[in-house]
């Protein structure tokens, strides 16, 4: 997309205060951070941002709140298929994209139920193109309700209607990567890779970055890798970074987003643990866990010579 630059895109998380408000001074803070690490966009009202337990006009307020900060230092997208019928879902999308940002993103298992077809799917699509005029837009294969991944033939299909410039995929697949891909050549359309385990393969096959939740932990980590991942001087640094990201997946994942606030309030920044999301248990184990990976993480700063957000 030619306002976004290669790069890595956080899906942001929202700060809530003790009583369950949204904290709009802690999320004007956490914007800051990722501005500051080098984020190339944001991902506002996203899974990670909790969008299911937002309401509506939260939704909408969070949305305008990141654009404010972010000040067009950076572009914002955010979630805009919200609503039982095709007519609710672009309604809201025209209220989203008022906010200021630059692409709504559909989530694809919010158009059609999960035993539903590729046809019935790519007619509620072209259905939904229609309904929102010439706004800008993207998908997410986001995990919930179900995950529905396009297959690079049914990408194709959208993307050469020259409306959709955004894609965050999870397949998980380097191959099905690389071949959505190459159905984006030549348009105004960037991928961006979730699945930190194919990173760098995924970004020197072409992806506009990197989009993942991992950069809740340490956003600079990511920004460094989408940097650097082809940099023949620091090869080995950037397999140590790869190696790094890929062992401690697992305990990234675990009762997310709650350990990764808390892995931010070991960062400094002042954030609280609360989630509106049921999370489960954050146990002793759970935190000893996180409490390594911190230290791990900081070993690794001074292996990559970087300095501590």
């Amino acid at each position: 997309m030619n306002y976004f630059r290669k790069g890595f895109i956080p899906v942001m998380l929202t700060p809530f205060q003790e009583n369950g408000e949204v904290d709009y001074d802690g999320l004007t803070r956490l914007t800051e951070f990722y501005v500051q690490a080098g984020a190339t966009g944001l991902f506002a009202n996203c899974l990670s941002s909790e969008m299911f337990e937002l309401t509506p006009q939260e939704r909408i307020r969070v949305t305008q709140h990141v654009v404010k900060v972010a000040n067009d230092r950076v572009p914002v997208v955010a979630t805009g298929t919200f609503g039982s019928t095709i007519e609710k879902q672009s309604d809201f999308v025209d209220q989203i994209y008022q906010t200021g940002i630059q692409a709504v993103i559909i989530i694809t298992g919010l158009l059609t139920n999960e035993n539903e077809s590729d046809e019935v799917f790519n007619e509620r699509v072209f259905n939904l193109l229609h309904h929102t005029n010439k706004i800008p837009l993207g998908f997410y294969e986001c995990p919930v309700p179900y995950k529905r991944v396009l297959s690079p033939e049914q990408l194709n299909l959208f993307i050469s209607t020259g409306r959709i410039t955004y894609h965050k995929d999870t397949c998980l697949n380097i191959d099905q990567v690389r071949a959505k891909i190459a159905t984006g050549l030549g348009y105004d359309f960037g991928l961006y890779d979730a699945y930190l385990v194919h990173a760098v393969e995924s970004l020197k096959a072409g992806s506009a970055g990197l989009s993942c939740i991992q950069g809740n932990f340490f956003p600079e980590l990511i920004v460094w890798l989408c940097e650097n991942y082809n940099n023949t001087q620091l090869e080995k640094e950037v397999h140590t970074l790869q190696s790094f990201l890929t062992e401690n997946m697992e305990i990234m994942h675990t009762i997310y987003p709650l350990t990764a606030k808390y892995f931010l309030q070991k960062l400094g920044i002042d954030i609280s643990t609360f989630t509106r999301r049921e999370t489960g248990i954050f146990s002793a184990n759970i935190r000893n866990e996180v409490d390594r990976l911190y230290d791990d993480y900081l070993r690794l700063q001074e292996k990559l010579t970087l300095t501590v957000t």
